[in-house]
């Protein structure tokens, strides 16, 4: 099993594209990508749209947020913030858009286990914690988008770069 996953990841290798050194595997840099130092995330379009989507939902649930625990309403802030954590569905949603780049996947499992714990202080209806719990929460998103920015790739490129990253291929991150 061995020889097969080696040989497969040298067969990847070989139908990528040529790059220079200080190019990044998944796509060819635009100029101001030169300020731009975070990572990119290979994703197909319709998983940038759909990704994008998702970022939508979480602010809107943040706002809900906000404003139930502003009419003392711990059962809304709980509603909210399980829209926002882990559930299995999430987690797998999490892995298929990180396939190319685990580091993305692991923080953004670790953005939605941060926001389970806004819904345990709701149901303990702790004012103080769900505040706490909420920055946190909203430390994991600026910290997701400061770190990583959608890089739109072809079908081949985004099953190279999956593939390469479930055999242990290292794509710079």
């Amino acid at each position: 099993m061995v020889e097969f996953v080696t040989i497969l990841v040298i067969l990847i290798f070989t139908a990528l594209p040529a790059r220079s050194a200080d190019q990044p595997l998944a796509t060819a840099r635009a100029p101001h990508d030169a300020i731009d130092a975070r990572r990119p995330l290979p994703l197909l379009p319709v998983m940038a749209v759909h990704q994008k989507q998702t970022m939508r939902e979480h602010l809107g649930a943040v706002q809900e947020i906000i404003a139930a625990l502003g009419s003392d309403d711990f059962d809304a802030v709980q509603r909210s913030a399980t829209r926002l954590g882990f559930s299995e569905e999430v987690g797998q949603m999490c892995e298929h858009l990180g396939a190319a780049s685990p580091a993305f996947t692991k923080q953004a499992l670790a953005f939605h286990h941060t926001a389970d714990r806004i819904a345990t202080a709701a149901r303990d209806h702790d004012r103080s914690r769900v505040l706490v719990e909420l920055s946190t929460t909203l430390q994991a998103c600026t910290a997701c988008h400061a770190a990583w920015k959608q890089d739109v790739v072809s079908e081949s490129t985004w099953n190279n770069l999956a593939l390469l990253a479930r055999f242990g291929g290292r794509p710079r991150e």
